[in-house]
């Protein structure tokens, strides 16, 4: 068990002009740098003593980084901007109202004035056991804690465990996977840019990473094309408390009906694994189909299909089929 302290070790502090600075010093000291966005998730670690890297990288003067840009093709939204800014944007509330509802349900209005969407996106697990200090398989340790007999578990995953059970803490990925966003990564190399669905990795990819980000790799800004424009839009985020908390299963989705039809959806679920879930099997199954009651009862068993829980999180496998149900109904009881 880690030793909880109330100040952060030593490192050195940079605070870059512009994106290639900053990529050049993420080059330079590679994993033992650390960056820093709103920095409320990185004080977290800091403070307690569990990471400790060599510098950190203060990203809050690159302004290239900040700020939302809407064109022809959709809109563009720097790594930097504060959720704060997002949820309010007139652009986004027009056309992608389901983003703008997500972003709004993080935590509290303090914490989304000072948070950016680039660590929200980013963010490492919540999982107890891993940052308390625990030596854990993703701390490079040889057990789950989490997946014992005796463990806590009941915010873990029900999907795609692999020695880490440990779930995806972000509102905004899978409303942003549901939108078909596009993340835009920079590094020495260039320019990379892959769809939201492909950012997010499982542990049987890598159980020391949540991301497809490497140590000098920096996500610099998230574009959301037209595709889903006009769509109807559901978020639902079920949690312990109606402010600050993590969720414990959300909903994301985006529907073009056609003469009361599913003429194609995107429906994604959050919290119950590794990364964002997008049900593509029940997407495929819905195209065609009404949006009503019987439909998304029927949805909702397709969706748990595979589902493991652990011992004390089995709650989530009947939320997860109301959450569907009420997606593709379109209201909440």
């Amino acid at each position: 068990m880690a030793v909880i302290r109330d100040t952060s070790p030593a490192f050195e502090l940079f605070q870059p002009a512009s994106i290639d600075d900053a990529i050049s010093l993420k080059e330079r000291y590679g994993s033992a740098s650390w960056t820093l966005a709103g920095g409320l998730d990185s004080l977290d670690w800091f403070k307690d003593r569990i990471k400790r890297p060599e510098a950190v990288i203060d990203l809050s003067r690159i302004e290239e980084l900040k700020g939302i840009r809407a064109g022809d093709d959709g809109i563009e939204i720097g790594a930097m901007t504060t959720l704060t800014e997002i949820s309010s944007n007139a652009a986004i509330r027009e056309k992608f109202s389901l983003l703008a509802d997500a972003a709004s349900k993080v935590a509290t209005p303090q914490i989304r004035n000072q948070s950016t969407i680039g660590g929200n996106l980013s963010q490492d697990t919540r999982c107890w056991y891993y940052r308390g200090g625990w030596p854990c398989y993703r701390a490079g340790g040889n057990i789950c804690y989490a997946d014992t007999p005796t463990a806590i578990n009941r915010e873990h995953a029900v999907f795609e465990a692999n020695r880490c059970v440990a779930v995806n803490p972000s509102d905004t990925a899978p409303a942003l996977t549901a939108l078909d966003a596009k993340f835009v990564i920079q590094s020495k190399r260039g320019e990379k840019v892959v769809d939201a669905e492909h950012y997010f990795i499982t542990p049987a990819t890598d159980i020391r990473r949540m991301t497809i980000l490497q140590p000098g790799d920096l996500l610099t800004s998230v574009r959301i094309p037209n595709t889903w424009e006009g769509a109807r839009f559901y978020f639902e985020k079920v949690r312990d408390r109606q402010a600050w908390d993590f969720a414990l299963v959300s909903i994301s989705s985006a529907m073009k009906l056609s003469g009361g039809k599913i003429e194609d959806i995107r429906l994604v679920l959050n919290a119950v694994g590794p990364r964002p879930l997008r049900l593509t099997d029940v997407e495929r199954q819905l195209k065609g189909q009404p949006a009503n009651e019987e439909v998304g009862q029927a949805a909702g068993e397709l969706a748990v299909l595979g589902a493991k829980p652990l011992q004390h999180n089995a709650y989530k496998i009947p939320l997860m089929r109301n959450l569907v149900k009420r997606a593709i109904r379109g209201t909440e009881v």
